[in-house]
């Protein structure tokens, strides 16, 4: 199993490729752009994939983060692809992402010194 410190640098990696693939898009582009949804959706499949190996401990020592809504939205992304909801995947790339990704940089500094 790898260690928790892989599984968040992997979360802040995605959340920073999200910012960088998102920069100079609004809402109305990001819809008519199905290349770069399939990039942001493929990065939240990451942050939920790593945020479900978390080891249960873990994750209730750090009930800031909404470690279901994150997995949920991994699930909902890979099994229910046929019903994705833009404007939310939008929500969570853009609003989310960068709050999970400042919380996640807190976690690296407290609990691993990086």
């Amino acid at each position: 199993m790898r260690r928790e410190k892989l599984y968040l640098d992997d979360i802040v990696q995605a959340c920073d490729d999200i910012a960088g693939f998102l920069e100079g898009f609004d809402l109305q582009a990001f819809v008519q752009d199905a290349r770069t949804q399939g990039v942001i959706l493929q990065r939240l499949i990451v942050i939920g994939e790593a945020a479900s190996r978390l080891p249960d401990d873990f994750k209730e020592a750090h009930p800031e983060v909404d470690w279901f809504a994150i997995v949920g939205l991994r699930n909902r992304i890979v099994h229910a692809y046929f019903h994705i909801e833009l404007p939310i995947i939008w929500e969570a790339a853009t609003r989310e992402s960068p709050h999970l990704r400042d919380q996640i940089k807190d976690m690296l500094r407290a609990d691993f010194g990086a």
